[in-house]
């Protein structure tokens, strides 16, 4: 999904016929583009798949969960977008558990507390309190722009229950995806938008 991106996004820039752009790709064993690099003198695209974990998004391991493969067959992506002063960056490793999603939220609300306030939220209501964090993010606060897919669910939409911690341009997030072969899935993810996404203080 987030390769198909990047295809379109080379495109783009190769049928504008931009001087100086360069495109580097290394393929897996099987031929399949798990790193995809397209620089041009404006900035550049880099995706990164199956080379992070947990710890590389400031998180641990939920105790005895596996990294599991998404719908395209990667375990984990590292996307970075910069052009100039505007930079995106999406981090996101897919876990799975044989324990129950109360035991996986309850290890992640503290967890993730080492960044100030977690909420949790069902779809884009808060569940409980705080209902929003002290830099200002709540459940339906996506940035303006901040929509991101993971495994073709909108991480920052309005699916299922999700913790966030952060701002709004700074965010961690734990996503749950359904259960597959009797197992808890989820998602771990590391949000960092460009900045003027959020007009207030604490970013």
């Amino acid at each position: 999904m987030m390769q198909r991106s990047v295809w379109m996004l080379t495109g783009l820039v190769l049928a504008t016929g931009i001087a100086g752009c360069r495109i580097h790709v290394d393929k897996d064993s099987n031929g399949k583009e798990k790193n995809v690099q397209v620089d041009t003198p404006f900035g550049g695209v880099h995706v990164n798949t199956d080379q992070i974990t947990a710890a590389d998004l400031g998180l641990p391991v939920y105790p005895g969960a596996e990294i599991v493969k998404d719908k395209e067959h990667d375990k984990s992506a590292d996307v970075h977008m910069g052009f100039g002063e505007w930079t995106l960056r999406v981090r996101a490793v897919n876990y799975s558990t044989m324990d129950g999603q109360d035991k996986v939220v309850e290890f992640y609300k503290k967890a993730m507390a080492r960044y100030g306030d977690v909420i949790t939220c069902q779809g884009n209501a808060p569940v409980g309190t705080p209902t929003a964090t002290s830099e200002g993010l709540t459940c339906a606060d996506d940035g303006g722009h901040g929509h991101v897919q993971i495994n073709d669910k909108d991480i920052n939409g309005h699916h299922g229950l999700q913790l966030k911690a952060g701002s709004k341009r700074h965010q961690h997030i734990l996503g749950f995806e359904d259960k597959a072969d009797g197992k808890t899935r989820f998602a771990l993810v590391a949000l960092d938008l460009p900045a003027g996404i959020d007009k207030s203080k604490g970013d």
